[in-house]
């Protein structure tokens, strides 16, 4: 799979959420969503993260970047949407197990995978709020022990990349950072309607229903600009 360098930070180019999956479970990959804002302020501690692993252009920004870059067979790939993608494809042959969000949600989102996907091997869950080093031990130890093929981690980044960076090194698997998309999932945060998704205006519905929103996308006016003007 192609990738290429967007201010220091390589991004994948898949060609569809298939061939990214695909790769994922042949390399056993740590998947990091890759948007504009997380472009533009990259640090070196985010760009050495992603770099570790695989960056997917998770935005409109990161799959203008590339096609910039000459990739234009390039593909959005929504972090929220990949999960439950890898899970509808293997759910009957590979075992998952899910951390992150809080109690109420991450029971929630366990109860409506197995309604909604029947068989599914769920080995282990527990919410994202870890109560120090043990307890993060505690759970790498189990991981380890139950040894699921995909793990979801929705912690927000770079926590939940570094996590899992730990948990891969004693596990070798499929690991996704999901950020919000537990909450997502179970209706706790509305996501845009489907029209504005498919036109790559969601970010303009979410401003629209979130003004105080306009700070953050001016950033990605700002991306946009430099990947007009061949500054990435």
């Amino acid at each position: 799979m192609d990738s290429d360098k967007l201010n220091g930070v390589r991004v994948f180019a898949p060609t569809s959420r298939q061939a990214l999956i695909e790769y994922a479970f042949q390399n056993r990959s740590l998947l990091v969503a890759v948007n504009a804002e997380k472009l533009l302020h990259a640090t070196d501690q985010t760009r050495s993260i992603i770099n570790r692993n695989v960056g997917y252009p998770d935005g409109l920004g990161a799959v203008m970047g590339l096609k910039k870059k000459g990739l234009r067979d390039v593909v959005k790939i929504p972090g929220c949407e990949l999960w439950l993608d890898i899970i509808r494809s293997h759910y009957r042959e590979k075992s998952f197990y899910l951390v992150g969000g809080k109690e109420s949600v991450i029971g929630q989102a366990v109860a409506q995978l197995k309604a909604e996907f029947p068989g599914i091997r769920i080995l282990g869950h527990r919410n994202g709020y870890l109560k120090g080093e043990e307890d993060k031990q505690a759970l790498i130890a189990d991981i380890t022990a139950k040894k699921p093929d995909v793990v979801f981690v929705a912690m927000g980044s770079p926590r939940q990349e570094l996590l899992m960076e730990e948990m891969q090194g004693r596990h070798p698997a499929v690991y996704q950072g999901l950020g919000g998309s537990f909450d997502v999932y179970t209706g706790q945060v509305q996501r845009a309607p489907s029209w504005w998704v498919e036109h790559h205006l969601e970010w303009l519905y979410r401003l629209l229903q979130e003004p105080t929103r306009i700070k953050r996308q001016i950033h990605l006016v700002r991306f946009l600009m430099r990947v007009a003007l061949n500054r990435l």
